[in-house]
C-alpha cells in the first residue's frame, strides 16, 4: 500500500470507531500488503476459522499482489474459452492485381473513377420528398413523449408551455396542409367529372 492509502485507511478506521483489536488486525494486514478482510470480527484477537464452503460455485477473487494463477482457475473462468472463427470476406486478388497495375501504369486508381460515376448516377435519380404531414405527426408524437418523460422526472411545469405551443403550431401547419390537399383533390375531381361542378 502507498503511504497515501495507508493514511486514508487509518483515518477511516478512526472514523468507524473500531476496537483496538480490530485496528491492530487491520494494521497487520496493511503492513503485510494483504487484502483487507470483508468482515472484521469484533471481540477476538484470533483470526476467525474459515467458514464452511457454500454449495454455490466459488467466485474467484483476485488478490492485490500479482501472482501466477493455477491452470484450473484460468480454465474455470470465461477467459480461457476460445472465440469461434468468423471468416471474413476475401478480397478478389485478380481485381487487386488489376488495380495495382492501373495505378503503376497511369498513376490513377480506376476504382475511384467508378465510385465517382456511381455517385453522379445516384445524384441524377430523384429522391422522393418525405411527406410533410407524416413528419409533423412524428414531431408531435416526439414532443408528447418528451413532455411525458419530463413530467415523470418532475420537470413538467418547466417545459409544458413550450411543448404545447410547439404542438399547436404543428397542428396548425397540418390543418393548412390538409386544407390544401383537399382543395387539390376537389380540383382533380371536378376536372375528371364531365360538365364541371354543378352543385
Amino acid at each position: 500500500y502507498s503511504p497515501g492509502t495507508r493514511d486514508l485507511l487509518i483515518v477511516m478506521m478512526e472514523e468507524s470507531k473500531l476496537t483496538r483489536v480490530q485496528r491492530r488486525y487491520l494494521m497487520d494486514c496493511i503492513k503485510r500488503g494483504d487484502t483487507l478482510p470483508l468482515q472484521c470480527h469484533p471481540t477476538s484477537s484470533k483470526e476467525p476459522a474459515p467458514a464452511a464452503p457454500a454449495s454455490s460455485p466459488a467466485v474467484c477473487r483476485l488478490s492485490a499482489k500479482p501472482h501466477l494463477r493455477p491452470a484450473k482457475v484460468c480454465q474455470a473462468g470465461d477467459a480461457y474459452t476460445r472465440e469461434k472463427f468468423k471468416p471474413q470476406a476475401r478480397r478478389d486478388l485478380e481485381k487487386e492485381k488489376q488495380r495495382l497495375q492501373n495505378i503503376l501504369a497511369t498513376g490513377k486508381d480506376v476504382v475511384e473513377h467508378e465510385v465517382k460515376q456511381t455517385l453522379v448516377q445516384t445524384e441524377g435519380k430523384e429522391i422522393p420528398e418525405p411527406d410533410r404531414f407524416e413528419e409533423l405527426i412524428s414531431e408531435i408524437q416526439e414532443r408528447k413523449e418528451f413532455l411525458a418523460e419530463m413530467e415523470g422526472l418532475g420537470q413538467g411545469k418547466k417545459y409544458r408551455r413550450i411543448v404545447l405551443t410547439e404542438i399547436s403550431q404543428k397542428m396548425r401547419e397540418m390543418e393548412i396542409i390538409d386544407k390544401k390537399r383537399s382543395e387539390e383533390m376537389k380540383e382533380i375531381m371536378t376536372k375528371d367529372i364531365p360538365g364541371g361542378n354543378k352543385s
